[in-house]
């Protein structure tokens, strides 16, 4: 038996969320908590009980051991993430909204720790053992290291046979230009197995206006599926075979839209790795997406296997 299901690296952020909405600026009391795309997808596998691994690096400071803390109590093996003494870990501030709109969101992330990520935090022992590989397009943006990174533990995943899923989650003012962002992007899409762009990704990254034609794009380069989120209206999926749409789930009313994708990629790679097949895994995407906007924070519709397991049961 494989040591880990899915093993995944990145950044991941203290966060600092507005208790009452309204601007920034008039803000005078925060909660605090976890933020980071790849790191909610590795919370919501180990929730439905899957053994995920974390790679990073913290600065030796009080927010750098609150992640970590947060991180085991949520199952993750966080034992390479490297403490880095010279650098700190990296933060943020997010607005409440009281309409379910996008937040504002302030970044002190420059010159983090996890901007040194590198080759030298791949373990190839780790990381080959492992089943599965998530990985985003967040941590290729935070430096020349960390992008040499993520295109080795792609690289290496796919030679070792291991599945790899992939989402774009852009993050234009992280790059130079947007020439190098879609370059290095669709780079290391090209090399997974399951790609998940929101529908505006799709388009910036392709060129292509229509769901079918951003799929097509990425099967043209040997990607075995796509999954294209199309917010409330569910996603659609394309192999070289087959193709199809699945309506979203209804939500009553919308309290964060953040994390919405990072809960389709919870719910779709789950469903893979136990062999379900791509409506379903789809489906699964959808239902989890719609719990998060429902609640405030990155993370904390994220279900529990139980959870999850009595709304697949009741259809809900």
């Amino acid at each position: 038996m494989p040591a880990h299901d899915v093993v995944t690296f990145g950044e991941t952020m203290a966060m600092f969320v507005a208790d009452q909405p309204g601007a920034l600026a008039d803000a005078l009391h925060f909660t605090k908590r976890i933020a980071g795309a790849d790191t909610n997808v590795a919370i919501g596998l180990a929730r439905l009980g899957l053994r995920v691994a974390w790679v990073s690096r913290i600065g030796d400071d009080s927010f750098g051991r609150f992640i970590t803390a947060s991180l085991e109590r949520e199952g993750l093996d966080c034992g390479r993430v490297a403490v880095d003494a010279r650098h700190p870990t990296g933060f943020q501030l997010k607005a409440r909204t009281a309409d379910g709109s996008d937040p504002t969101v302030e970044y002190f992330r420059r010159g983090s720790a996890a901007s040194r990520l590198s080759p030298d935090d791949f373990d190839a022992a780790l990381f080959t053992a492992a089943r599965h590989l998530h990985a985003t397009g967040i941590p290729p943006a935070l430096s020349a290291g960390a992008r040499e990174l993520a295109h080795l533990a792609l690289r290496e995943m796919r030679a070792a046979g291991r599945t790899v899923s992939f989402d774009p989650n852009l993050r234009p003012a992280l790059w130079p230009d947007r020439a190098t962002m879609v370059a290095e992007i669709n780079a290391l899409a090209a090399q997974a197995d399951w790609v998940l762009p929101g529908l505006a990704e799709g388009r910036l990254l392709t060129g292509y206006d229509a769901p079918r034609d951003i799929a097509a794009f990425y099967l043209e380069r040997g990607v075995e599926a796509v999954a294209i989120k199309l917010g409330p209206s569910g996603a659609y999926w394309r192999t070289a075979h087959a193709e199809g749409t699945v309506p979203g789930f209804p939500v009553a009313r919308v309290v964060d839209t953040v994390g919405a994708g990072d809960g389709f990629a919870v719910g779709f790679v789950s469903a893979r790795l136990e062999g379900r097949e791509l409506a379903a895994a789809v489906a699964r995407g959808n239902r989890i997406g719609a719990l998060q906007v429902q609640v405030p924070g990155d993370m904390e519709g994220l279900p529990t296997r139980a959870e999850l397991d009595r709304l697949e049961a009741g259809g809900a």
